[in-house]
């Protein structure tokens, strides 16, 4: 830290504000304010996080650090082993107060509940005026998403994409939305096929830098989930941007298509992989939609390719942040259908005999990613039907996916994943039986149970599960239109048939509760 001179403005970056138009650099002199970027214990541990993530926000944080410098930016960066470092925001914050006795202190709202918190204390502790300014980075103001939600009875992410897509004119003719339709979904979901041209992300090799951090990491959070090599992440924006420059080029075209496929051994697919690059600050929203709109016009990719991916950005990431400021802190608490099943221990390794689970949790420790359909088909799916308590849900998806912060994990959790909000972010509950895995993917095949078999030792859990649940939870969703088909299908099931399902899931949660090899 640096001795005590002066400055105008403190400005602390956090790790996810890793941006040069950042608002809290907007109006800053670079003569008069210093900038001030800190790794502190406190953020890697509050949920154990994955290696991998850990190694990717430290040597993102120092690369950008150096480029602010590089562009005459004053900048004190504290590293997690200096020996002063007091190991957390408040510390550090109050630490260099004093040092540099700053006029004011500013910093970009952050990502998380729990820091914004923290952070309405620092004028108390430091006796420094702190300046908490909006982050511009997303394409709707959390203004603009409370007037939209303003007296609506449902807050439905469609009506709120349409509206993003008039409001940025993205994929718009004349006022009317490309092709004639607003979402392409129903043409997106098509199962994969093995293909030795399927395309891979763009990996960069480790410089300096990033080799220091994995020796850090590697070093002081050994116990923490994942394995932390190969280490191939883009942590520079020029790498980032050539990474979704090769996605562009080599795979937009098929994610449409194929973006709910799951297929053995292909972690990828022909998803982009940069969620953790735009999440950290990396990359621009808005700038991906218009590159992903301009591949369309240029006829390089198909609409529904295209319309997806937007849809992806524009509509679920702008509409979870929205949802997540609107609701919280009460919301991280909710859990609809009273759930209490603790994770079950195979998150952390992997090791299970169901087909699925074993790959979306092992290719998650190996990468610190799964696509989305992954994450809520296959574990999101299992913790729902198993009612596992959705808060260690949510803690685990925090820890465990390099992408995770709490404004969009903790909505896709508790209200996609869990539909532990009752409903307020999704329609349903998204769950199924082993035959929606069979026919978007290939790991039955390869499973040490049988989907075919719907009850008993030897039949996929799912089968069982996924009517024990629509039967445990009827008081909850007997209303639900969506759920009218199954409903009515449970109801014309024969009383034996019904007794036998019941059992079935009953005998296989007694196993896992007793941590038997399931």
């Amino acid at each position: 830290m640096t001795t005590k001179t002066g400055c105008r403005h403190l400005i602390l970056i956090l790790g996810d504000q890793l941006t040069p138009a950042i608002s809290s650099l907007l109006g800053a002199d670079r003569e008069r304010d210093r900038v001030m970027m800190v790794e502190v214990q406190e953020e890697t541990t509050y949920v154990r996080h994955h290696k991998k993530k850990i190694a990717f926000v430290l040597s993102a944080m120092r690369h950008f650090a150096r480029e602010l410098r590089e562009d005459g930016w004053q900048v004190d960066y504290v590293k997690l082993d200096d020996d002063a470092n007091t190991g957390s925001f408040r510390g550090e914050v109050a630490r260099a107060c004093a040092a540099l006795a700053p006029e004011t202190l500013i910093v970009t709202e952050p990502g998380e509940w729990r820091v914004r918190a923290d952070i309405s204390s620092w004028q108390e502790l430091t006796g420094v005026p702190v300046e908490l300014r909006e982050d511009t980075r997303f394409i709707i103001s959390g203004a603009g998403f409370r007037a939209w939600a303003a007296d609506r009875k449902q807050l439905r992410m469609e009506h709120f994409y349409r509206e993003m897509r008039l409001k940025t004119d993205l994929l718009m003719e004349n006022g009317k939305p490309a092709g004639g339709k607003w979402n392409y979904d129903a043409d997106n979901r098509k199962p994969a096929r093995t293909d030795l041209f399927m395309p891979q992300p763009a990996r960069c090799s480790p410089d300096e830098i990033t080799r220091e951090v994995l020796d850090l990491v590697g070093a002081r959070f050994g116990d923490h989930v994942g394995t932390l090599e190969p280490f191939w992440f883009a942590v520079t924006r020029r790498d980032a941007e050539a990474a979704f420059d090769l996605f562009l080029k080599e795979a937009l075209a098929g994610f449409g298509t194929y973006q709910d496929a799951m297929l053995t051994g292909e972690k990828f697919l022909y998803h982009s992989v940069i969620s953790a690059y735009l999440n950290a600050g990396l990359l621009d929203p808005l700038d991906l939609c218009r590159k992903v709109e301009a591949a369309y016009e240029k006829g390089n990719a198909p609409l529904n390719a295209a319309e997806g991916y937007i849809r992806q950005i524009l509509g679920w990431r702008e509409y979870v942040r929205g949802i997540y400021w609107l609701k919280m802190p009460d919301y991280a608490g909710s859990n609809a259908f009273g759930a209490s099943r603790s994770l079950p221990g195979f998150y952390w390794t992997g090791e299970t005999g169901m087909r699925c689970l074993a790959e979306a949790v092992g290719q998650t420790i190996e990468e610190a990613y799964a696509h989305h359909i992954q994450r809520l088909m296959i574990t999101g799916n299992f913790a729902l039907l198993a009612g596992v308590d959705p808060h260690e849900v949510h803690e685990w998806y925090l820890a465990v996916y390099a992408d995770a912060y709490e404004w969009v994990e903790l909505p896709n959790t508790i209200g996609m994943s869990q539909f532990a909000d009752g409903g307020l972010l999704a329609s349903k509950p998204y769950v199924s039986s082993g035959n929606y895995i069979n026919k978007m993917s290939d790991y039955c095949g390869d499973c040490s149970y049988d989907v075919r078999l719907k009850t008993g030792k030897a039949a996929c859990p799912f089968n069982a599960l996924y009517w024990a649940f629509l039967e445990r939870n009827r008081d909850v969703l007997k209303g639900n239109p969506r759920l009218g088909q199954p409903y009515a299908t449970w109801n014309r099931m024969a009383p034996e048939k019904q007794a036998e399902y019941l059992e079935s899931a009953a005998n296989f949660l007694e196993r896992l509760d007793r941590n038997e090899s399931v």
